[in-house]
Order: C-alpha cells, then structure tokens, then sequence
C-alpha cells in the first residue's frame, strides 16, 4: 500500500486539504470570478461563502484548443502537478481555483517557468508581495 509523506516544508494535514472539482456549477461559478492571466495556463478563482464546504478545490481543463487528446493530456498533468506542489502551501482555505490549459504553452512550457507561472497568480490574487517580481 502506498503511503503518501509530507515534503519536510509542509506538514502532513496539507497534502489532504485540496480535492478536486467535479462538478460542472463549480466550474461555472469560477468563470465568472477571478481571472488571473499567465503565460503557461489562466487561473480562474473564487472564494467561497462562509457556509459552503472548508478547504482547497481545484479544477483543471484544456480545450481541443490546446491540441490533440496526447498534448491536451500532457497539459492537465503538469497543470495537475504544479498545483499539487503550489496550493497546499499558497492556496487559501474557502477559495475554489481552476486552471485552463493554453494552446501552444501548458503542454510545452518550461516545468519550473509553469510552476513560477502559479506562484505569481496565486501571489497577485492573494495581494501577498513576492522578492525578485519585476517592478
């Protein structure tokens, strides 16, 4: 049985904080809150009421836009990815976010420039000033 572990930065009750968004009126109710542009992907986000469900959700989708089933499911891999490495530790607790796959970019895009990418989304979202951003 495999036993997921905490990274030594993170405490173990972050890595089961952010579940995913299945429902397609969760997905709709992002597209019209925060839209936050990037280069590798748009982050669409929403905060939640107070007496809706606690923790992170995440949800991910790339159109045919995106390319042919191999890019577009390369692309939701590595969106799935970076948000698994960012969220826990940068998301904020009530807010929903989804991550749409870009043409010619998610599935192609330097890894480490994706997850830079969902660092200063999630930075400027969250009003949170981040060392070594351009002026």
């Amino acid at each position: 049985m495999h036993k997921e572990t905490a990274a030594p930065d993170r405490p173990a009750a972050a890595l089961s904080s952010v579940s995913v968004l299945q429902k397609r009126a969760d997905f709709l109710k992002a597209a019209r809150a925060r839209r936050v542009p990037c280069e590798g992907f748009l982050l669409q986000a929403r905060q939640r009421k107070p007496g809706e469900a606690h923790g992170i959700r995440v949800g991910f989708t790339c159109s045919k836009k995106v390319g042919n089933a191999v890019a577009r499911n390369r692309a939701k891999r590595r969106l799935r990815e970076i948000a698994r490495l960012a969220l826990p530790v940068l998301g904020q607790d009530g807010w929903d976010y989804v991550l749409i796959g870009r043409a010619e970019h998610t599935a192609w895009r330097n890894f480490e420039a994706l997850r830079t990418d969902l660092h200063g989304a999630l930075s400027k979202l969250h009003g949170v000033k981040t060392s070594g951003g351009r002026k």
